[in-house]
């Protein structure tokens, strides 16, 4: 199952790991995915969402 949330698609980047001598290696980012249950058209579906979506979908209801 690949690392990407289903609410905004965010996905790991790639980039360099940097030593102190600047040698330059590959590393990856991966997105903070969680299993969480929220509601689409009415119904509970469990989805896996990145933790700052969920923050922004739980702040949005709270209001």
């Amino acid at each position: 199952m690949p690392r990407v949330c289903s609410v905004t698609g965010k996905k790991t980047l790639s980039g360099n790991k940097r030593s102190h001598s600047l040698r330059a290696t590959r590393r990856k980012w991966s997105v903070n995915l969680q299993k969480a249950t929220i509601m689409v058209d009415g119904k509970p579906t469990k989805v896996r969402i990145s933790a700052r979506a969920l923050k922004t979908l739980k702040a949005q209801q709270a209001r």
